[in-house]
């Protein structure tokens, strides 16, 4: 009776191989990743400027919504008197929900137009990235192409 051998190949070791094999220039790697480290380092800095400013808006608006609010509970002695708060209230009210929306869509197109800043300048730094690695690629490509032809 035949015995049979347990021969595992070990994969893991065999991709190690391969890949230390391969010219790889980690160089470029590295610097992609600053990039998008840096990249993503501005772009929070905008979100959280945007959130801050977005906390002061709505927290303006509620102490000036409280105060007003002080006003429309106070005792009044002549019944009509409420009627005239009320409405004194709900312009007031309304103004200021106007106001504190614009002061939102202020917020919102700065953050818009640095976003869009930001995605411009990351676009040329990848076109420059890019055209960089394309000519040290052709390069390597031709220097090995030379010293081909001269081994021969």
């Amino acid at each position: 009776m035949a015995t049979k051998t347990n021969t595992a190949t070990d994969y893991t070791q065999m991709f190690q191989d391969m890949l230390s094999n391969l010219p790889m220039d980690m160089g470029g790697m590295q610097d992609s990743l600053k990039s998008y480290a840096a990249f993503g380092e501005k772009m929070s800095k905008v979100m959280l400027e945007a959130a801050e400013k977005s906390t002061d808006i709505s927290a303006k608006y509620t102490k000036d919504t409280l105060a007003k609010l002080s006003d429309v509970a106070a005792v009044r002695e002549d019944m009509s008197e409420y009627s005239k708060v009320i409405s004194d209230f709900a312009t007031a009210q309304s103004e200021a929900t106007a106001e504190t929306l614009a002061a939102y869509a202020e917020v919102a197109k700065k953050v818009q137009m640095e976003t869009v800043e930001l995605m411009l300048a990351a676009g040329k730094d990848v076109s420059e990235d890019l055209t960089a690695a394309a000519k040290k690629a052709a390069n390597d490509a031709t220097a090995a192409t030379k010293r081909a032809a001269s081994a021969k």
